[in-house]
Parts: structure tokens; sequence; C-alpha cells
């Protein structure tokens, strides 16, 4: 590791109403993973783009191999064996492992009568797989394999044409710890074969553990690269945000208060099985959990959006019947679910229109809207929740994952709701943002009302939460005060059969 592979020199794009990167400096060394760090809204998206040829810079030179590149396109990147695994999965569900490896590049017996070869496509599949220590079948449906694999298969596609540097963009966001584990020792085993990497995460422990070198971008800026050894994380953070952060999870101490929600026998399948529990207002009640036991099941069966076979739901001790998140929203229950871009934006729609969806009622004037109402109330969500978007006509597609993570809060905070269900609130979102989600659940049980946190990190389960919940296979395996809770405890109920 020595050899320069990729320079990036004073690139600048600039889109409209905001200056996304602002002369930006990377160099990437042959054979190293280098972890390319920053806030959300900081510029690496903008800059993964240019550097595939989606994005064309305004200025600044790009070098591959020694080699400036004149004319930056998808077909250039490809060339220079640029390959990127972007955090939505780009995998067609219904086909195969070998037919998502080799589409639009099917290998072919006859070209002429453009028969495919099957058999070797099958064949290279399973030695590509190999290489990565993976035990899947070509023939595998992907709807059949867990996220963990899919994301396998993803680096697989790259492995199949002559892949020089792998971006790696938030690729253990959606992992359990078993699957992020078996992903990191994937890309040491790609290191010691030579493959050039870029990994982004927000996750420190990930960056300090599999990185060679760091660099932190702000605010469209070029802050520093480091060797990732010679660095503390709380040195990472200080360069991401400008600042240093007293408090990983701030917290308020309340006294709890009563009963707001209690559920009683629920039962959807074999994957919420007989659970029982109540929530108060002033806490948080953490949910923990291996990916696919059930936590985001178990909350999508209490707000409606699956229905339940059998149990009970009391709020403020009265028996209510949900069949639907409509149901829920009347009774003063909301789900901000884990897929905020497909389950909880408007991604076409502006800020505002997010903003007052939820409660379009509240701005009724005669047979009219009022607007100006609406454009107040929006105003007074990106205050109070610091959204940063260049205005309130922006829409939502264009701002950062913490950003738009916000605007779902104020979507819901724009309500008169007393249960606020947090379904893994701060995934795919950087430090500096989780602390800002931290302190508006903070502001909300100061207020009296109930949280409820669905969480896959352990530490932020233990920071964030009074109680928690354990679920396992479906069902509730432990409940715990978070004074008497461990990781250990947690993993421990978490495992059980």
């Amino acid at each position: 590791m020595g050899e320069t592979f990729l320079k990036i020199e004073n690139i600048t794009k600039t889109f409209p109403g905001v200056k996304a990167l602002d002369n930006v400096n990377l160099e990437v060394k042959k054979g190293e993973i280098h972890v390319l760090i920053g806030e959300n809204g900081a510029g690496k998206s903008t800059l993964i783009k240019i550097l595939t040829g989606l994005h064309q810079p305004d200025s600044g030179k790009i070098t591959i191999d020694g080699k400036e590149i004149k004319e930056n396109n998808l077909r250039t990147a490809l060339d220079n064996g640029i390959i990127p695994i972007y955090q939505e999965l780009n995998l067609i569900q219904q086909l195969d492992v070998t037919e998502n490896i080799f589409m639009g590049r099917e290998i072919k017996k006859n070209k002429k009568l453009g028969i495919i070869d099957r058999k070797y496509m099958e064949e290279r599949t399973s030695d590509i797989l190999k290489r990565l220590n993976q035990d899947i079948s070509p023939t595998a449906k992907i709807q059949d394999l867990g996220v963990g694999k899919q994301q396998m298969v993803e680096i697989a596609k790259a492995l199949s044409v002559d892949v020089n540097l792998l971006i790696l963009d938030e690729p253990t966001s959606s992992l359990g710890e078993d699957e992020v584990n078996e992903l990191l020792k994937t890309m040491e085993k790609l290191k010691e074969q030579g493959v050039t990497m870029i990994f982004i995460s927000h996750k420190l422990s990930e960056a300090k553990r599999i990185g060679d070198r760091v660099t932190v971008l702000r605010d469209g800026q070029y802050v520093s690269t480091n060797n990732i050894a010679d660095v503390t994380e709380e040195d990472i953070v200080r360069d991401m945000v400008g600042r240093d952060i007293d408090e990983q999870y701030p917290k308020i101490d309340i006294d709890r208060g009563e009963e707001v929600l209690r559920v009683e026998n629920l039962k959807r399948g074999k994957i919420v099985n007989d659970i029982s529990f109540s929530a108060h207002r002033g806490e948080v009640l953490g949910i923990a959990g291996l990916v696919g036991a059930g936590r985001t099941e178990l909350v999508r069966t209490i707000i409606g959006a699956d229905k339940k076979d059998s149990g009970d739901i009391y709020i403020n001790g009265r028996k209510v019947e949900i069949n639907h998140p409509k149901d829920a929203l009347e009774e003063g229950m909301v789900l901000l679910t884990e897929d905020r871009k497909t389950q909880g934006l408007f991604l076409d729609q502006t800020v505002k229109f997010n903003i007052v969806s939820s409660n379009l009622n509240k701005y009724k004037k005669n047979i009219l809207l009022d607007l100006k109402q609406q454009a107040a109330d929006t105003e007074k969500y990106v205050s109070n929740l610091k959204i940063k978007t260049p205005g309130i006509h922006t829409k939502a597609k264009q701002l950062s994952g913490g950003n738009q993570q916000k605007v779902v809060i104020g979507k819901w905070l724009n309500t008169s709701a007393e249960i606020f269900i947090f379904d893994e609130p701060t995934r795919g979102i950087d430090v500096g943002a989780k602390v800002e989600i931290y302190n508006i659940i903070n502001e909300l049980i100061g207020q009296g009302k109930s949280v409820i946190m669905v969480s896959s990190e352990l530490p932020e389960i233990l920071g964030v939460s009074d109680r928690i919940l354990v679920i396992s296979e479906g069902k509730l395996t432990a409940e715990m005060d978070v004074k008497e809770a461990t990781q250990e405890k947690i993993m421990s109920a978490a495992t059980v059969s």
C-alpha cells in the first residue's frame, strides 16, 4: 500500500441553492480500505456520484492510476473498474443469484443464435462466491436471501467484472451484528486479494476496526485525512461536526408517568407471538433484538399497518380497535417507520407538503386550505428541529438522510399524538444528527409523551432507553430496567429460541 490509485483535486459541485462540494480533495492508495466520513449533507454522496460518472463536477481534476480523466461518465468509471454498492441494493428480487450477477452481461454459447451459457455462468458465480467464503447457491432467488446475503451478492456482482475500486456506501446500515462481522471479514479478505475500497459509514467503531486511513468532509469541504490508527473516535467526531460532543447519549431525568399504552397477548402468525407489555408517559421504552426477530412486525401490528390475529390494545386505560394506521393516529399514536424513503416521506414533494400532510384538517378554511398557516407551521418545525434545507419548498429527496428523518418527525409532531414509536430512528444518520434526534426524544418525554424505540444498536438502546424489551423469534424474552441492563444480558435474551 503506497502507490496512489485515485486522486481528486479541488472538486467543486453546485446544485440550485446549495454548494454540495467546495474544492474537495481525496487520495486513495492501492490496496487500502479508505474510510470516507462526514455528517449527512457533508458531500459524501455527491463525491461518490462524481466518481462513478453520475454527476459532472463544475471544476477540479480526477486522476485514476496516474491518468487524468477528461471525460467523466458511467462508461469511464466502469472501464476503470470503479464499482459502487449503494445503501439501497440494486438487485431484482424475483431473479436468482446468477441472473442478477450477469444481468445485461450474459455469456453466450452461440452469439449468432443468442443462446446463453447458463452452466458456465453458474460455475463462474459459484467461483466468485467461494472467493468471498459464501455458501450461497447460484440458483437461489434473491427474495429468499437475508439482507446480509443479498449484500454479498452485490459484492459478487462487482467482482464479476474487473473491479479496481469498490465503493461501499453505508453497507452495514441494515445488518445485524453477525452480518456486520461477516461483511467486515469479507472486506478484509478482499483487501488481502488486492482490492482497493472506499468505505462510507457513520459507525465509527466499524471505521476504526476496518479502515487504514480516514478522510473527513464537513459542509461540502475537505477537513482532514489521517491514518486511522493515529486518531480516536472523538478526534473523528470533532472533525465531522466542528466541535466536541459532550454527551453521545444526552438523557434527561424525569419521573415516569401513568401508563398510556398497554398491549395484551398480541399475535400475528409466528412473528408476533403472544406479546404483552405497557408503556408510560415520560419514558423511552426500548425494543431490542436481532434482525428478523419480529420487532418491526410488532410495532406495525400495534399501529394497524399489519392485521393482528388476536390480542388487545389499551390507550389511557380504554380498549381501542386499531385496524389501520389512521385509527392509530386518531387515538394519538404514530409510527416513524424504519424505511423513511419508501414509507415515511413523499420524496418528490416539498418539505412543507410532507409536514402538513399528516393533519390537513387543521388547515381547512371554509372550502379552501390555509396556505399561510401551513407555511408558518412548516417554518416553525424547520427551525425547532434544525432541518437544514434551502427552503420549505425544497423537495424532500434533495435533503440528506438526517434531515429527511427530521421532516418525518416534524410531520408527526404536527398532530396531537401522545405515543411516538420510532423504528430505527438513527439508521444511516451521522453522529451529530443522532444527538439531535436524541434531544428531540428528550423533549417529547419532557412534555409527558411516551416514546417506544426499536434499535439494532445496543449502545443506543442502553443510552436512550429507560426500560428495555427484548424480542427473539417473535416472543418477548426479557424486560429490564436500563440500570440493570448490559449488552451481554440483552444479547443473551435476544438469542433465546
